[in-house]
């Protein structure tokens, strides 16, 4: 899965830590959200979207491998 927060996080001037405030998690859960080593639940996935003023859809791009 790849991942569009780093560069919408940018555009919110916020820091890795900054947002994991905002949702309630640790910086590193964020850190590794963006290097798409961690899958996150819908609740958190719903969190950043709506932190970062997007959707879903476009925080996260699934790829057909991702899906099977």
């Amino acid at each position: 899965m790849k991942t569009r927060m780093k560069e919408l996080r940018a555009r919110h001037d916020l820091t890795q830590g900054d947002l994991a405030s905002m949702v309630g998690v640790r910086r590193e859960t964020i850190g590794f959200l963006e290097k798409g080593k961690y899958n996150p639940s819908l609740k958190l996935a719903y969190k950043v979207a709506r932190c970062l003023e997007t959707s879903i859809e476009e925080l996260f791009i699934f790829e057909e491998e991702d899906l099977v």
